[in-house]
């Protein structure tokens, strides 16, 4: 079984007839309890249930049901973030599991009840089966989030707090396996910062053509790197560029903390005094998620950006 998944959404919907929820930044998981044991499966309906040991023992004891929800792990600045269950997605020892579930311990965000002691309720309305999850008292590592009336509250709120964004659901919508529904609609955030620039590398197969900059964020202990942005720099805004750091170049890496190899390799390095505003997936995070360059600020030097 494939999990129902939301359309992107244009406009967060309102009125009555809609339900929101946060939207996680983890890994989805199904999982079924019955006969044959506990069995979580992936959205592509991979076996995981070895990876997520302490996950993997039902808090309603051996009682049937089929949940679908969200595996999550907190990052150091206390925000869900995919990239901290990256070293755990793919584990299939046993040993190895429960090494990484002390080390990094993950929650399962159940937010859909699609069975219940052997009764189909994905054929019920969300309402309904929000209601039957609620009642089933869930507390610990499988904990059921939240669901809010006011969807534009929930986004702004969740965009101050630097979560992924946020899911619209109709109340009334039925749960369709495998379908991308609409009505089930995602919102993710996307975040306009501003970075310094650290360094640039050269289109590939070429040594001039700058093609990604290298930036990171000012902070007391220095220039922390925050990422590499190659995305909505074209030909023209590449010959800009090129212009500005001409004369800014310098030996070695301005970066307090390491650079990673690959990024590293073939970056020319520059004095970091150039400002540039960045469009990013999320916020809180130590590297850029899906950034996108927006344009260079004159306006603002790095000691403006400093906390």
């Amino acid at each position: 079984m494939r999990p129902m998944l939301a359309t992107h959404g244009r406009h967060v919907p309102t009125g009555a007839a809609w339900t929101h929820e946060v939207k996680w930044d983890g890994v989805r998981a199904l999982t079924d309890v019955g006969a044959g044991g506990l069995r979580m499966t992936s959205r592509n309906e991979n076996a995981i249930t070895i990876a997520w040991p302490e996950l993997a023992t039902s808090p309603l004891g051996d009682r049937d049901l089929l949940v679908d929800g969200e595996i999550i792990a907190l990052n150091d600045r206390g925000l869900p973030d995919f990239r901290t269950l990256q070293d755990r997605m793919h584990v299939r020892r046993a040993a190895t599991a429960a090494r990484l579930s002390r080390e990094i311990p993950a929650t399962y965000m159940v937010f859909d009840l699609l069975r219940l002691d052997g009764r189909d309720l994905a054929g019920e309305p969300l309402d309904v089966r929000r209601e039957r999850l609620a009642g089933l008292g869930l507390d610990g590592t499988w904990q059921v989030p939240a669901a809010y009336d006011d969807g534009p509250m929930l986004f702004d709120a969740t965009l101050q707090q630097g979560f992924e964004g946020i899911v619209s659901k109709r109340r009334d919508s039925r749960y369709v396996f495998g379908e991308r529904s609409p009505h089930w609609q995602k919102f993710a955030h996307r975040h306009r910062v501003s970075y310094v620039v650290g360094g640039w590398r050269p289109q590939e197969g070429t040594t001039d053509r700058l093609a990604s900059l290298l930036v990171g964020e000012p902070t007391p202990g220095g220039l922390l790197y925050r990422g590499r942005v190659g995305s909505g720099i074209g030909p023209k805004q590449g010959r800009a560029l090129t212009e500005l750091v001409t004369g800014l170049g310098r030996d070695g890496s301005p970066f307090a903390d390491e650079v990673p190899r690959a990024d590293a390799r073939g970056t020319h390095w520059l004095e970091p005094v150039l400002v540039v505003d960045i469009d990013t997936h999320g916020r809180g995070y130590d590297r850029l998620r899906q950034p996108s360059f927006q344009g260079v600020r004159t306006d603002l030097a790095p000691e403006d950006l400093l906390p």
